[in-house]
């Protein structure tokens, strides 16, 4: 399945999830399932603009921006992260008051049901998006994923303690695991900041695949004199990396562009959406 068309699965899917869900808490009066309700609305807008990034960040370069425009992703990411944080903050209000002013839940059971039509629903679009996710190397897909497969563990969390209401009356339970997902979801979003807005300050790429890049260019090695000056970042689903490499003097520029091609070729079968490049020097550059 394509990004796009596995981002538009995950629009509808959540459409449904957040209008039942939010419909369930207005009738139950359960502040965890709207709690709930909010997090899916997140889910929701997390879909929308994982759909949009994606497409955008496919755009090839141009004039203005002549390294693509893969960081749209990265952006995209991040603006999800201030928006899981800003729910996180409402929800803890709302349960407050609540857990201040506790009020009966009514038919606790029918929110239990509504709560586990959900998370099986993300647990399955959740999968899929994932895999699309991680096959297309977009951090985008990869924010909606988590999005989706953590919204399984608090829905099924609301679920229990809507269980244990209905069979103990204990109805301070609600605000409290309304906290907790509160909790949850800011947890969630540090996470997800932290991987959206790193490659925002072209950071390198993570230490164990710079190290597959460096073991590519040592099985060349007898081929150069020596690199160095290696850089990498991320941009969006895409890799940057440079390196100047030193090759002896008499080497011909036909040699040393065909050396070139091939260590370009081997890196991008690692990392097939790399953009390398590789600045050659001859030998006696060195020595000045």
């Amino acid at each position: 399945m394509k990004p796009n068309h596995a981002a538009g699965l995950s629009i509808i899917s959540n459409s449904l999830i957040v209008l039942l869900k939010f419909v369930t808490g207005l009738f139950t009066g359960s502040v965890a399932i709207l709690s709930e309700a909010i997090h899916s609305s997140l889910d929701l807008m997390a879909s929308v603009m994982a759909y949009f990034s994606v497409r955008m960040s496919k755009k090839p370069p141009d004039r203005d921006h002549p390294y693509g425009h893969g960081k749209i992703e990265n952006i995209s990411g991040t603006i999800e992260t201030l928006l899981i944080v800003v729910a996180g903050i409402w929800i803890i209000i709302e349960s407050t008051k609540k857990l201040l002013n506790p009020e009966p839940i009514h038919f606790p059971i029918f929110g239990v049901a509504v709560m586990f039509i959900g998370a099986l629903v993300n647990w399955f679009v959740g999968r899929i998006v994932k895999r699309v996710g991680e096959e297309s190397k977009s951090v985008a897909m990869r924010s909606n994923a988590l999005h989706l497969l953590t919204d399984v563990y608090s829905s099924i969390g609301v679920a229990a303690s809507l269980l244990l209401v209905s069979i103990t009356d204990l109805y301070i339970l609600d605000p409290l695991i309304g906290i907790g997902i509160a909790l949850f979801i800011m947890k969630e979003a540090f996470q997800l900041g932290k991987e959206s807005f790193q490659p925002l300050l072209d950071a390198s790429l993570e230490p164990e695949e710079e190290e597959q890049v460096r073991d590519i260019l040592q099985s060349y090695a007898d081929e150069y004199i020596e690199y160095h000056a290696l850089r990498t970042r991320r941009s969006g689903p895409e890799e940057h990396i440079d390196l100047h490499l030193i090759v002896p003097s008499e080497m011909r520029v036909d040699h040393a562009h065909h050396l070139c091609d091939q260590i370009e070729g081997e890196i991008q079968k690692t990392f097939p959406r790399a953009q390398v490049l590789i600045h050659v020097e001859p030998e006696y550059e060195k020595q000045k």
